[in-house]
């Protein structure tokens, strides 16, 4: 089977019937061409990418790193869904970093800040973890979850 040299159809005669371009009598050997250029694009954009409901829970998987992360990847950061979930991941990181250090700081504080300390910690550290697992859980299932006040944030950044 032979092969046009300047357009690369497949030729039935000694001139291609789209180009016009007479064709060399082809050897049993004869090898096509390879794919035009933006044909082998396509197949490797398709490819390379992850599903848009993975990213979006990747966003949280590692909190601020991941989210900035997903921000700054070129075909990540065009998609506003991932992006709504890579703002809320970095948003939500800061106001848990800011509630640790408030109950560090009441912490400090003798005896009443002690058993505050002491009561709201274990119950900061899980309900952070559980909050993490089903901001995760949820963006994989492609539902989204506005959280209140950070949310809101995160729509307007995205």
């Amino acid at each position: 089977m032979a092969f046009c040299s300047s357009c690369g159809s497949q030729v039935e005669g000694r001139f291609c019937a789209k180009c016009g371009t007479p064709v060399a009598a082809a050897g049993a050997g004869a090898v096509p061409p390879p794919p035009p250029p933006q044909y082998q694009q396509a197949v490797g954009a398709q490819s390379a990418g992850l599903e848009e409901n993975v990213a979006c829970a990747l966003c949280y998987s590692l909190m601020l790193l991941s989210g900035i992360l997903f921000l700054v990847i070129t075909p990540y950061n065009q998609n506003r869904l991932i992006r709504f979930h890579a703002w809320q991941a970095i948003f939500t990181w800061i106001a848990l970093a800011v509630i640790s250090v408030g109950v560090s700081i009441v912490g400090h504080v003798p005896f009443i800040g002690w058993i505050a300390l002491f009561a709201l910690w274990p119950v900061m550290m899980v309900g952070g973890f559980v909050l993490w697992l089903l901001l995760m859980y949820k963006a994989y299932n492609r539902e989204r979850w506005v959280l209140p006040f950070i949310g809101p944030l995160a729509e307007k950044q995205a």
